[in-house]
Order: C-alpha cells, then structure tokens, then sequence
C-alpha cells in the first residue's frame, strides 16, 4: 500500500555514508519497481545483499494442466484438500492463466528456508490459523481473515502456529496487486467512498535486525523456475528502511460493503486489482431495502470474464451444496446465477452473513490435476429444476 513507512534506523539523507557501530558501512539497497520511476523503499542491510556464498537449481514443481476440458461450470470441494508440506511446498495451484496463479494451502511442516518471488506479487488469505510473516521489511502476525500482501522480491517466511492452517493462494505473474484506482486520489490517499480506509492497513511492526553467521537459504522464483541461493549471514539482516514498496495485510472484516435499494453488482465487493485481474470481498451485511427487491445475484454473463468464488462460511444463499472451502468457477461465455428455488427462498431477507473470496480473471482460468479430483461432477446440472 503506497503510503510513507520507515522503520528502524536510517541515515538523515538517502545515498550517504551510514556507519554501523563499529565504524563499518551499511549496504544501502533501493528496492523499487517500474525502474527508478514507480514506488521504492531503501533498504540498509548489514552485509552486502549481492553477496552468495552458492546457488543451485531446485525442481520446479510441475502443474498439470486440463487442456481438453469443455465449456461448463465447475465446482472444487476443497474441504479435504490434503494437509501437507511447509507454506511454500505445501502449495498446490488449482487454476491458473498467464496473469494468475490460484491455489491452496494446508502446511503442517516448518518452513526452514526463506522464499522470494521474483515473478509477482504474492496474496495469502487466511482461512484457518495464526502465526507471522517474517520479511526483510519486518514482523506481521497474522490470523483468521487477513490478506497478506507480498511484493516481489521482497525475502520472506511464514511461521505458522500450531493451529491448524489454511490458505487460499493468489500469485500474480507479473504485476502488482494493490487498492483499485478508482479508491484513491492523484496523491494515493484512499477517497471517502473507498469500502476501506489507510486506518485498516497493517504495515510491518517490528523490524528484527538479525546479524548471524551461519547457512542461510532463500529459495528464488524467477522465470518461472525456481534456484536456491546459500548465504553466510542471515537474510533478515536489514537495520532500517523507509519508503512505499513492502508487504501489508487488511483483514476482511475491515472491508465496509456497499448496499443499496435493489442488489448492488460485484465491481462494488472490489478489494484489489492486477494486471487482468480482480479480487472481491463479500461480507455479511444488510441486504437490499426496496420493497420489491430480489435480494440475491440475478442471473448474468460474463461476457469478458471467469469468475471464481472461495467460500469462506459456506453461507451463500444462492448456492446449494455449498460448504466450507467450495470453489465455484462460472467461465465467460455462459450464463449463471441463483439455483432453482434461491430466488423464491431469499425473498423478505435482510441480511446475509456470507463470507467468500472473488477472483475474476480476464483471460480464462484453466484447472489442474490437482482441482478436477475435487471436482463436483454433478455442479453443472444443478440449475435443472428438482424433480
């Protein structure tokens, strides 16, 4: 989120000298985006943030992709996707395009390396558990309902907890993922109308400056493969820094929804934008007013876009055969909308308490493997009338 940070200790004027206490310099690192001309943060790091001591290449996991997969609606009961793995090797990717990368997360292992992607920008959400995002910017705890925001190329590792864990993945092939334009000013600031406000964003707390010897390893992604580097020091080794690039987290309670007289369209449940790429929030709120509304979606098509649910709650009054953890795929080029009965049934509703997670892509989602052996084969002749 692109307003001023700075944490820890930095030198008066940014490119001078900035001693450590034994008369040695620190590195300075600007690490920014778009070359010298987009967003930046400066970093000053103990050691030389150039220097490994080796690298190596690693196995790029394989996604098997669906290629031969017909026109139709899909939905992936998750609920038992299997527990496995550490946050990043636990990973499975259900959808992708070329843009995106949509996955899930039930990590049981420690993660005893570091990870940067170089590729994109990172988003977990997190469905279950609690614990900390450890970044070269400094400590986020996280818990249920919270967004992690992860620039590429920043050094990270999550350190769950014990609880049990599960998160739903969001990776960004190239580009950003930040607040929609339209909720911000020329300066940046979020606008009065904007469903979340500068108050709501968590930057990171604490900055552990970690000055070791010893065997580190940060596992790069980068070209879409994937090479470990070893360094002699500790990669969290920055003393200080300030700027606009680093990892953020909001929680989805903070998101204030949109209502109106008559049913209001997703656009208004936006939360984040990328390049051909969005992700909505649905929360619970109050449902439309008028007296004649029909307080759930209508039946629409997306000409332009896939459309993706991850259902948090599984309350989803348009929806049968929903539970916790379902994802819904509805693809451009057909219509969707309520199941039979949904209408008639949320008639005289005022108020929902769904919770889910939108991902709308503009370019078609393809699915995996991994997604088709969850797949609900019955999904798509669910809007034929009950006999």
């Amino acid at each position: 989120m692109a307003h001023y940070v700075r944490l820890g200790s930095i030198p008066r004027k940014r490119h001078t000298q900035f001693r450590k206490p034994d008369g040695s310099l620190y590195s300075e690192q600007v690490f920014g985006t778009k070359g010298f001309s987009g967003i930046a943060s400066t970093l000053y790091h103990i050691n030389l943030p150039t220097q490994a001591d080796e690298f190596a290449p690693l196995d790029t996991p394989k996604v098997e992709v669906i290629n031969d997969d017909p026109l139709q609606h899909h939905h992936v009961k998750t609920h038992n996707f299997p527990a496995g793995g550490d946050p990043i090797s636990g990973r499975q990717v259900l959808l992708l395009n070329d843009d995106v990368r949509i996955g899930l997360c039930r990590p049981i292992e420690p993660m005893p390396y570091f990870y940067k992607n170089a590729d994109g920008d990172d988003l977990i959400f997190v469905h279950e558990g609690t614990g900390r995002l450890e970044t070269m910017f400094g400590m986020l705890p996280y818990g249920p309902g919270d967004y992690l925001i992860i620039p590429r190329g920043t050094i990270y590792r999550v350190v769950a907890d014990k609880s049990e864990q599960r998160q739903l993945i969001i990776e960004s092939s190239a580009s950003t993922i930040e607040p929609p334009h339209r909720y911000r000013n020329e300066y940046g600031q979020l606008l009065e109308h904007a469903p979340y406000c500068e108050r709501d964003i968590r930057v990171p707390e604490t900055l552990e400056t970690r000055d070791e010897a010893g065997r580190f390893e940060v596992r790069v992604k980068s070209r879409g493969r994937h090479t470990a580097y070893f360094y002699n020091f500790h990669p969290l080794d920055v003393a200080g820094w300030d700027g606009f690039l680093y990892p953020w987290a909001i929680n989805i309670a903070d998101f204030e929804p949109v209502t109106g007289s008559v049913h209001q369209p997703p656009p208004t449940h936006q939360m984040f934008e990328a390049h051909n790429f969005v992700v909505c929030s649905f929360v619970p709120r109050m449902l439309d007013y008028h007296p004649d509304a029909v307080p759930i979606p209508y039946n629409h098509s997306n000409l332009d876009s896939d459309e993706l649910l991850y259902y948090v709650n599984g309350n989803f009054a348009s929806r049968k055969g929903i539970e916790v953890g379902s994802m819904t795929l509805h693809p451009s080029g057909i219509p969707h909308g309520p199941q039979p009965g949904a209408v008639e049934a949320s008639l005289g509703k005022t108020r929902t308490e769904e919770l889910a997670v939108m991902v709308d892509t503009f370019r078609p989602l393809k699915l995996t493997k991994a997604a088709m052996s969850l797949e609900d084969a019955q999904y798509p002749f669910s809007w034929k009338p009950a006999v």
